[in-house]
C-alpha cells in the first residue's frame, strides 16, 4: 500500500518512513509544499501524512488546493500545531484527522487504518463481500471466511482491487498502487503477483481482461445481503 509523507524535518521524515517501511507500506517522501501538490496530482496513494510547516507552500495550502480539485485522497495531518483553531481549520478544509507531535506509532498506525476504511465506506476493518475479504489490521485476506496471511506488495494488489470490484485496474493503476518512488519495478512484476492471488484465492477470483488490466469479480466481493434489525427506533 502506498503513502505519501510529507515531512521537511529530515530526522523525523527519515524515521517515520523507515518505520513506515517496516509496516509493510511503499512510503514517497517529499520535503515540502510544491512537491506534496505535485505528488497528489499524480495519484495512487492510499494515504497522506501531511506536516503543516512547510518550504514554499503551507500543508494547510496543499490540502487546500488538493479538496478544492475533487482530491478524496484520506489526509491524517501530522504536525506540532496543537492550539484549537489550528485543528478546527485543519479538519474544516479537508483533514480526515489531525494528530499533534510528538505520537506513538502504534496510534498512527491504527489511525491511518480508520481514515483508510473510512474512504473504502467501511465501519470496521473488513472490507469486501461475503466471498472474498480483506483484513485492514491484520493484513489477511478471508477467503470464505478461511484466513490466509498476505505479504505486504499482495495487500496493496487485493487492496486496489477490492476498492472497485468488477472496475477493471490497468498494470499502471496497480503498480501506482503498489511501488513507491525508486522500487525497481520488473515488467512481469504484476503478473506474478496475481499468480500468486491466485494460487491463494482461486483461478477465477482475480480476471484478465486481455490488453487492458485485471478485475475482481464483483460477484465475489459484493457485500453480503443486509439482514434486517428489528427493534424500536433510536
Amino acid at each position: 500500500m502506498r503513502v505519501l509523507l510529507v515531512e521537511d524535518d529530515e530526522m523525523i521524515g527519515d524515521s517515520l518512513a523507515h518505520a513506515l517501511r517496516s509496516s509493510g507500506f511503499s512510503v514517497d517522501w517529499v520535503k515540502e509544499g510544491l512537491l506534496a501538490q505535485s505528488a497528489l496530482d499524480d495519484g495512487g496513494y492510499a494515504c497522506v501524512l501531511l506536516d503543516l510547516g512547510l518550504p514554499k507552500r503551507d500543508g494547510t495550502e496543499v490540502l487546500r488546493q488538493a479538496r478544492a480539485k475533487g482530491d478524496q485522497t484520506p489526509v491524517l495531518v501530522l504536525t506540532a500545531r496543537d492550539g484549537l483553531d489550528d485543528r478546527i481549520t485543519g479538519l474544516d478544509i479537508g483533514a480526515d484527522d489531525y494528530l499533534v507531535k510528538p505520537y506513538e506509532f502504534r496510534e498512527l498506525l491504527a489511525r491511518m487504518r480508520a481514515v483508510i476504511r473510512r474512504r473504502d465506506g467501511a465501519a470496521h476493518s473488513l472490507i469486501g463481500g461475503a466471498d472474498v475479504q480483506l483484513d485492514l489490521t491484520t493484513r489477511e485476506v478471508l477467503l470464505q471466511g478461511e484466513r490466509s496471511q498476505l505479504s505486504a506488495r499482495e495487500f496493496a494488489l487485493l487492496h486496489a482491487l477490492l476498492e472497485r470490484p468488477g472496475a477493471i485496474l490497468s498494470r499502471d493503476q496497480l503498480e501506482s498502487r503498489i511501488y513507491g518512488w525508486g522500487e525497481e519495478v520488473s515488467s512481469n512484476a504484476v503478473d506474478v503477483l496475481i499468480h500468486g492471488m491466485r494460487r491463494k484465492l482461486g483461478a477465477d477470483t482475480i480476471r484478465n481482461v486481455r490488453g487492458l488490466g485485471w478485475r475482481i469479480s464483483a460477484a465475489s466481493a459484493a457485500a453480503p445481503a443486509a439482514v434486517a434489525v428489528a427493534g424500536s427506533a433510536g
